[in-house]
């Protein structure tokens, strides 16, 4: 039986996806870098769900493999030669990368993987999977979309990944590219803004880059879109953005180097938080009688269980293949690829509510 091999599967997001699909009975081989790691999620996995866990260090091996799930981030740079080596073996491909380029250009390899009959598939996270999701679900409202303001912010206390932290530290204070219409300049972790989520209270939100930001307004035709992140100490998310004006000042320099540090750091913060995360997505246009309409939606996860979104299309997209329940091959992003009701089902298990308000 061919087996589901996932890259980076010690890490903060690979370790989940490995839970969820040894729980699902489906073969899994724990690949990467870190052997100590890798040995000890194998026997974790052994002791507590008597899975027979294979691993594998170093140079891949794709015989016998049907899936690769990347999880091996920050998907900074363009670099696509791990679903380049998966088509050359007829090997399905998913990976949970949100840089906006890396997932907007997986259309490169659509030819080749068309002709392999495999499904390479970027972008299988909260953004844009999640978000075009919700997009997909209340689209019906609205004659013309004018505006979408949506954005993250996980709880202080919920586990963060090195991977993730340098992500954003390679845009911190530096120019992002432009929206769509749209002619303001764009600076990482800028546009201090706050929102009140329900449940959480009033966070503090900025900048971030997302595939959604192309995506969305070639798929939906949106007229303005921003995206953002935030964290739930407001003292952390000003001194990040404090440090963005040093970045952008050029007082900083190579700031990236120091994620493993920052990383560490932040943990000494988590007493002024929880382990309550949530996203928003407040859509507004008119409607089918040409009258202002706003949707705002809202999924708050509490109990430590925000980094659980993120793994959630992979494991839906990894069921479907295996199940030859999914046809569709060719490289695209994971945008209204999976429905809102798919997604919020296999998040069952964990703590979450939705809100959703009408006006």
């Amino acid at each position: 039986m061919k087996k589901v091999l996932i890259l980076g599967g010690y890490g903060n997001f690979g370790s989940k996806i490995a839970i969820l699909l040894v729980k699902n009975q489906i073969n899994i081989i724990i690949a990467g870098r870190n052997k100590n790691k890798a040995i000890l999620l194998q026997q974790a996995l052994l002791e507590q769900y008597q899975a027979d866990v294979e691993i594998m260090i170093g140079e891949l091996n794709l015989e016998n493999v049907a899936i690769v799930i990347n999880t091996a981030g920050p998907f900074i740079d363009i670099n696509y030669d791990i679903a380049k080596m998966c088509i050359i073996h007829k090997v399905h491909y998913i990976d949970l990368a949100d840089g906006r380029d890396f997932v907007c250009n997986i259309t490169e390899l659509d030819e080749m993987a068309k002709k392999a009959e495999v499904a390479v598939i970027s972008g299988a996270s909260s953004v844009p999977a999640l978000s075009s999701a919700v997009l997909e679900n209340f689209k019906h409202h609205f004659s013309s979309l004018d505006s979408l303001i949506f954005g993250i912010s996980p709880g202080q206390k919920a586990q963060r990944g090195l991977a993730t932290t340098k992500g954003i530290l390679s845009y911190l204070g530096k120019s992002l590219k432009s929206v769509a219409n749209s002619k303001k300049s764009r600076y990482g972790w800028q546009d201090l803004y706050c929102i009140k989520y329900p449940m959480l209270g009033y966070r503090f939100m900025s900048n971030c880059d997302s595939p959604d930001l192309d995506l969305f307004y070639r798929q939906y035709q949106i007229k303005k879109i921003q995206f953002s992140a935030g964290m739930e100490s407001g003292l952390l998310h000003l001194g990040i953005w404090f440090c963005s004006w040093l970045v952008r000042f050029g007082l900083i320099k190579n700031i990236e180097k120091y994620s493993e540090t920052l990383l560490n750091l932040s943990h000494y913060f988590n007493f002024l938080g929880t382990d309550a995360g949530g996203m928003n997505m407040i859509m507004q246009g008119k409607d089918f009688n040409n009258r202002e309409k706003i949707i705002k939606w809202f999924i708050i996860i509490k109990n430590g269980h925000g980094p659980q979104v993120p793994t959630i299309p992979a494991i839906i997209l990894t069921k479907k293949i295996l199940a030859k329940q999914f046809a569709r091959v060719g490289a695209f992003p994971c945008c209204a690829v999976i429905s809102l009701s798919e997604y919020l089902a296999e998040l069952a298990d964990f703590d979450y509510e939705i809100i959703t308000e009408f006006l």
